[in-house]
């Protein structure tokens, strides 16, 4: 066999070889890409996504859209091919799979972890809009959640109230923490609360409970690394009562990344005019009860979302900007935001076409 036809045949093998390499063999990593984006003040499926009803709504236009991203599966392996083709595309982006799913977190954990942060960030939406209005909201802080086999199970339940601790006074939910961690692990910890089916009968009696019980639990030491605390196995959150009912209809959406834009969505259907002037807006951020908004994952495949689907602006949470301004998609202005305060801002400004002083995100 003459030494170039070899040569070439030898080299076509090893070409195969390395073609089955990355084609057969997994690498550790997972895809992100621009997932649907959604008008909070239009119809997802047939139905409004904010639906109020109890206090005048005023008519909208233009677009508010909450963005999502989608991500390959717990399961899912990713070959060396698939890894280098992520990597040089622009729409998707190539993460190590920990970064996704840590600590061998399965998808059902996953699914759970981010519907509950869903439904947790339409409850700030709710709160923050409204303090905006000036729309009184009555709060107070529950157990969240209880720990498997934790002290507190059993005697303590998802929704109970927490009033006190030891006698001590809880107006927010990490009083709770910094009040068990007074005490030594093994020694006794005692919690005023009003029980979830009390709480749950006064409110559809549209009545304060009244109803205490005192519960006793003796804690543990934590499972930190180092110095170990007292610890019950709980988790505290905060419940509100509305003064009317909004409600926001959108399924297999996760995550507390739609916070900001429910929340903008929220005032603008509560308020006379326009909030966005017929202008297409998109953006992102967690939304606490005050305002305040925060950093989410997948800020590049969020503006790549929007920018596809016609925005022309991009509210951007503060702490995100510098990301998302490394590789701005052509055509969209990224606008950034610390809270509901300055959302309300540019939104008026891109309404009235002043944008040249937008707060703008840089790379920096």
């Amino acid at each position: 066999m003459p030494r170039r036809t070899a040569t070439m045949l030898a080299s076509t093998l090893m070409l195969i070889a390395l073609l089955c390499v990355g084609v057969f063999i997994p690498v550790p990593y997972a895809e992100m890409s621009p997932g649907p984006t959604v008008n909070t003040l239009g119809e997802h499926d047939g139905e409004p996504v904010l639906q109020i009803a109890g206090h005048k709504t005023y008519p909208t236009d233009g677009h508010l859209n909450m963005t999502t991203v989608r991500v390959t599966s717990a399961d899912y392996r990713m070959n060396l091919v698939e890894a280098v083709y992520g990597w040089l595309a622009h729409d998707t982006k190539v993460v190590p799979h920990d970064t996704l799913y840590p600590d061998g977190k399965t998808e059902e954990q996953s699914t759970q972890e981010n519907a509950e942060e869903f439904s947790q960030s339409q409850e700030s939406a709710k709160v923050a809009a409204l303090k905006e209005l000036g729309v009184p909201v009555k709060s107070w802080v529950i157990v969240s959640t209880v720990v498997k086999d934790a002290p507190a199970e059993g005697k303590l339940h998802a929704g109970d109230v927490i009033k006190a601790v030891d006698g001590k006074a809880v107006k927010e939910p990490t009083d709770v923490a910094e009040l068990v961690t007074e005490h030594r692990p093994g020694e006794d910890v005692v919690f005023t609360i009003v029980p979830a089916k009390e709480q749950a009968a006064a409110e559809k009696e549209k009545r304060t409970a009244t109803r205490t019980e005192k519960v006793t639990i003796t804690t543990r030491a934590s499972d930190d690394a180092g110095e170990k605390r007292a610890v019950v196995g709980i988790s505290a959150g905060t419940d509100h009562t509305f003064p009317f009912s909004v409600d926001i209809k959108l399924a297999d959406v996760g995550g507390p990344s739609a916070g900001l834009m429910f929340a903008l969505g929220i005032y603008d259907k509560l308020t006379p005019g326009s909030l966005t002037g017929g202008e297409f807006v998109a953006g992102t951020g967690t939304i606490d009860d005050n305002g305040k908004v925060g950093p989410i994952g997948g800020i590049e495949m969020k503006t790549v979302g929007a920018r596809g689907k016609g925005a022309e602006y991009f509210l951007t949470p503060a702490e995100n900007c510098a990301s998302a301004a490394k590789d701005t998609p052509g055509g969209l202005t990224l606008v950034k935001v610390a809270t509901i305060d300055d959302a309300l801002d540019a939104l008026k400004d891109i309404r009235a076409g002043d944008t040249a002083d937008l707060p703008s995100c840089s790379a920096s």
